[in-house]
C-alpha cells in the first residue's frame, strides 16, 4: 500500500515530531529537578533500551507514540523526593506546557530550513522580476525574468511592496509599466487580472528569492508559524461550529499524505513536517481529558482553589479520556484506510 522510501520518511518525520515534543517535558522536568523515570519514543514492545542516572530511555516498537513518565504522576509516588507534585505550581506548569512549545519550536526551525536551503527570502527592498509565471498577463505583455521595474503609470516603484499593491488596486485596468532590461528602459501595457475570491488583481509575477540568509530565514520561520497557530485554531472553531466539516486524517492518512508530498521535493516535506508538528502542539493544548491541556487545566484549577483536585479523581477522568482517544484514533484509522481504497 505504502512504498518503503514513504515508510521510512513517514518513521522520522513522526519520530522527530515525538521526539521533540516529550524532549520538552524531560528537558524542563530535569530543570525543575523533578525525577524523570522513563523516556521513551513510541509504544508497545521494548526495542532498545538503556539507564542513566536513574532515567531509563526506550525505543519501542511503534513509532506512533512516546512519553515522558514522571516521578509522581502516580499519586501514590507524589510525596517522594524529586515528585513532579512536590514542585510549585509554575514548574509544573512549565512542564507540560514544553512539549507544545517545544513543537511550535520545531515548526519555527522547519519552515526555516525551508526559507534558507530551498525557497530563498524574498527581496521585497527592491522592485525587480525574480520570476514571470508561464501563461500569465505578464508574460504575454513582454515581462521577463530580471526587468526592474521603475514606475506604474508615472508612479515610482520603489520597493517590491509598491509594485504588488499598485496591481492588487487596479483589477482589469491597463496599467503602463516602465521597466529597465539590461540598461534599456522599456514600456509595457498589461491589464491586471482580477482574482475572484479577493477581487484584487495580479499579473503573475514573483520577486526575487535570495536563498541562505540566515535570519531573515529564520524571520519568516516566526511569521509562517504564527500564521498557522492562527489559521489552525480558526479551523477548529469552524468545525466545532459546523460552518466547515469536520476533515481530520489519522496517522494512515498522514502517511499518504507524506508519501505524495515526498514526490514534490524534500522542501515540501520539510513545509509538511512543520505543519504536522505545529498541529501536535496545539492540539495537545486543547481540554480534552489526557492531554496536555487538560492537565494545565488541573493545574489552573489547583491555583484558583488553593489546593489539588483529588489525584484519584483526576487519573479517572485522563483514563476514561484516553480510552475515547484510543478510540477515536481507530475510528479515524478506519476512515482513513476507507478513503485509500474508496
Amino acid at each position: 500500500m505504502f512504498s518503503t522510501g514513504t515508510i521510512i520518511a513517514s518513521i522520522i518525520i513522526f519520530g522527530l515530531l515525538i521526539f521533540v515534543h516529550e524532549f520538552g517535558h524531560y528537558i524542563v522536568a530535569r530543570m525543575a529537578r523533578i525525577r524523570v523515570l522513563e523516556f521513551a519514543v513510541g509504544f508497545g514492545k521494548e526495542l532498545l533500551g538503556w539507564e542513566k542516572k536513574g532515567t531509563r530511555y526506550t525505543l519501542r516498537i511503534f513509532p506512533l507514540g512516546g512519553f515522558c513518565r514522571l516521578l509522581g504522576e502516580d499519586p501514590e509516588e507524589a510525596y517522594q523526593s524529586g515528585s513532579f507534585q512536590e514542585k510549585s505550581l509554575l514548574s509544573r506548569l512549565a512542564v507540560i506546557a514544553a512539549g507544545s512549545i517545544m513543537n511550535f519550536f520545531l515548526g519555527i526551525i522547519l519552515f526555516s530550513l525551508v526559507y534558507y536551503f530551498f525557497l530563498g527570502v524574498p527581496q521585497t527592498r527592491i522592485a525587480q522580476v525574480g520570476e514571470v509565471l508561464p501563461q500569465s498577463r505578464a508574460e504575454e505583455a513582454g515581462l521577463e525574468n530580471g526587468d526592474l521595474i521603475l514606475s506604474i503609470d508615472g508612479k515610482k516603484m520603489e520597493t517590491w511592496d509598491d509594485v504588488v499593491s499598485y496591481i492588487n488596486a487596479n483589477p482589469d485596468k491597463e496599467i503602463s509599466i516602465l521597466a529597465n532590461r539590461n540598461n534599456r528602459d522599456l514600456l509595457i501595457n498589461v491589464v491586471p487580472q482580477k482574482e475572484d475570491e479577493t477581487g484584487k488583481g495580479f499579473i503573475g509575477i514573483a520577486p526575487v528569492y535570495k536563498k541562505y540568509a540566515l535570519f531573515p530565514s529564520i524571520g519568516l520561520g516566526i511569521t509562517y508559524t504564527w500564521l498557522f497557530v492562527k489559521l489552525i485554531f480558526v479551523s477548529l472553531a469552524q468545525m466545532i461550529t459546523g460552518q466547515i466539516p469536520a476533515d481530520v486524517a489519522g496517522p494512515v492518512g498522514i502517511i499518504a499524505v507524506v508519501g505524495e508530498v515526498m514526490q514534490t521535493g524534500i522542501g515540501n516535506l520539510f513545509t509538511l513536517a512543520a505543519i504536522i508538528s505545529i498541529n501536535l502542539g496545539i492540539i495537545n493544548l486543547l481540554p480534552v481529558p489526557a492531554l496536555d491541556g487538560s492537565r494545565l487545566i488541573f493545574l489552573v484549577l489547583e491555583g484558583i482553589r488553593g489546593k489539588p483536585i483529588d489525584p484519584q479523581k483526576e487519573g479517572f477522568i485522563h483514563f476514561v479520556g484516553f480510552t475515547f482517544l484510543i478510540l477515536l484514533m481507530i475510528l479515524i484509522a478506519f476512515q482513513d484506510i476507507r478513503r485509500l481504497f474508496l
